[in-house]
Order: structure tokens, then C-alpha cells, then sequence
């Protein structure tokens, strides 16, 4: 089983991070067939990136602008049974590549993906709840901590069988990152179109594979906070649009019921016990529910009005 790595990128400023995403994927135990570097209509990062990533074949995205066409080029160029994504800010374990491919023995499963470790490179807001990890793209508070099915993979960590492309297709556009526009979820549209067409399919957690993740200063804000949960609303109506109400929001009816209550109360009791800021913790996990809800109702009324 051949595995290639697809990297995206589109910033300029994000340089260094995308060569430390490359070394990182140089370093590990088990070597890729291949590495992609995807440019998202950057002509001056696609150059510096040809001619500076030795050993590196750089493409750039031929398809509309955003990180959905950015992979799916990337995809074009691949030639492994196994395509790999890993951000362009993140950097791979020695083992993620060989943990990602260990389970690809069984047939009926179509992609993996590991656990993603924020770096907070201006430290972690202390308010800042462990459960909206997912916020800056990275494993989240509820999310498995064994091997296990999951519904879909995160993108900055995650690898699928080329032939589930072959057979469903790939990214959707017009929806996922557009630059720094904080919207997402192409992955999970993904993930549930391919096991809504290919039945008895799975996607796997593998907890033990795991890549770092930057995390800026600039989505270390409550700002950031802010517009990234109601983008994810509005993303989240348009993937409901997509494949059904049930299979979309299958797993934001657990993570509603179970974990913000837990984490609610978890806050609250670290409050009592005299740390304030798990009073704002608290706050923050009922406030990102509030606004990622009227994100999703928008992205409702807007579809409904065929905007």
C-alpha cells in the first residue's frame, strides 16, 4: 500500500510553516511514495515553492479558489493507493504516516485520520475551552481517545483511499476555507457521501497518529471564536443540504447532549473551586453553542430563499 502526501497552501507569510510541514514528512518511519505541494492561486508562492521544495512536485489549484480545489489538484497528482493531507502549519509525528497505514489491511476502510495538538504560539487563552478545539482545527474535548469509526476525519490530519475519490468524487466546492474565510466542513461532506455510496465503508480515529498544529495569535481572539462558530453553522447547513438532516448532524446531537453539558459543568465546578477563568470557560462553551446555532439557522432561511 503506496501513500502520497498533499500539502496545501496559499500564504506567503505561512513559508517557514510550510517548509517545517515538509521536513516533517521527510522524517518519517515510513517514507511516501510521493509529496504534493498544492498552491492556491498564489503564482509567486507556487514559483518560490518549485523552486525552493527539493524533491517536492508542486502544483498549482486548477479549479476555483479555495482549499477544496487546492486538494482536489493536489489529488490529481498523486499516484499512491493512499492520499494523505496534512496542513501546511502543521507538522507530522516520525510515526503518523505508518500509524495512518497500518489499518488500511482492512478493505472496508476508506480513510483514516489521527489526533491534532494545538500550538498556541501566544499561548492558550485561558477561557478557552478544550471542548472548541475545533475552532482552530484541531482535536476537540469529545472526540474518541481509543482507535474508533468515526463519521468523518479532520483535514489537517487525515488520509483516504484514492479510490474513494475514484467513486464519489472529490472536495465539493463552494464550500471548505476560502483563504482566511473561516468556513469548513468539505471533509465531512466528503466523509458522508462516501459511506451514504459505499455501504459497510468506514473511517477510522486513530488517536496514536498525530501531528502538531500552529495556532496564531490572531485565532487566539474571541473574535476569531466568534466568526469561526457561525461560519461553521453556515457550513453545516450547507452540508444538511447536501446529504440529509440525519447524517449531517449525527454527531453534533451527541456532542450537544453530552460534552457541552459536561464541559459546562466541568467550568462551573473549577469556578467554585476558585479558578475564575473556568467561569468564562463556562460562558464561552454556551455562547460558541448560541452563535454556531444562528449560523446554522441562517445558512437555513438563506438556502430555503435560494440565496
Amino acid at each position: 500500500m503506496t501513500t502520497s502526501v498533499v500539502i496545501c497552501a496559499y500564504a506567503d507569510e505561512r513559508w517557514d510553516d510550510l517548509v517545517g510541514a515538509v521536513e516533517s514528512v521527510r522524517r518519517q518511519s515510513a517514507a511516501p511514495l510521493e509529496v504534493i505541494v498544492a498552491v492556491d492561486h498564489n503564482p509567486r508562492l507556487f514559483e518560490r515553492a518549485r523552486a525552493s521544495l527539493a524533491g517536492v512536485k508542486v502544483v498549482e489549484n486548477r479549479e476555483a479558489r479555495g482549499l477544496s480545489g487546492a486538494r482536489n489538484s493536489g489529488i490529481a497528482a498523486t499516484r499512491g493507493d493512499v492520499v494523505a493531507f496534512l496542513d501546511d502549519d502543521a507538522a507530522a509525528e516520525p510515526e503518523w504516516l505508518a500509524r495512518l497505514g497500518a489499518l488500511y489491511h482492512d478493505p472496508h476502510v476508506l480513510g483514516v485520520g489521527g489526533a491534532i495538538d494545538p500550538r498556541w504560539l501566544a499561548g492558550r487563552p485561558s477561557g478557552f475551552p478544550r471542548a472548541f478545539d475545533w475552532v482552530v482545527g484541531c482535536t476537540y474535548e469529545g472526540m474518541p481517545s481509543v482507535l474508533s469509526p468515526v463519521r468523518n476525519l479532520i483535514g489537517a490530519n487525515m488520509s483516504i483511499r484514492r479510490e474513494v475519490f475514484e467513486r464519489v468524487g472529490g472536495f465539493r466546492s463552494g464550500i471548505g476555507r476560502v483563504g482566511r474565510l473561516p468556513v469548513g466542513c468539505e471533509e465531512t461532506e466528503l466523509c458522508i457521501r462516501a459511506q451514504q455510496k459505499l455501504p459497510g465503508g468506514v473511517f477510522i480515529y486513530e488517536p496514536r497518529a498525530r501531528v502538531e498544529h500552529s495556532v496564531p495569535a490572531g485565532r487566539a481572539t474571541w473574535g476569531y471564536f466568534c466568526r469561526r462558530c457561525f461560519a461553521e453553522g453556515l457550513s453545516k447547513a450547507q452540508v444538511t443540504a447536501w446529504t440529509g438532516r440525519h447524517d449531517a448532524l449525527a454527531s453534533e446531537r451527541s456532542y450537544v447532549r453530552r460534552t457541552i453539558p459536561a464541559a459546562v459543568r466541568r467550568g462551573l465546578g473549577d469556578a467554585l473551586r476558585g479558578d475564575a477563568s473556568g467561569l468564562i470557560r463556562a460562558a464561552a462553551l454556551v455562547a460558541g453553542l448560541a452563535i454556531t446555532s444562528s449560523g446554522y439557522l441562517t445558512g437555513e432561511v438563506r438556502r430555503r430563499a435560494g440565496r
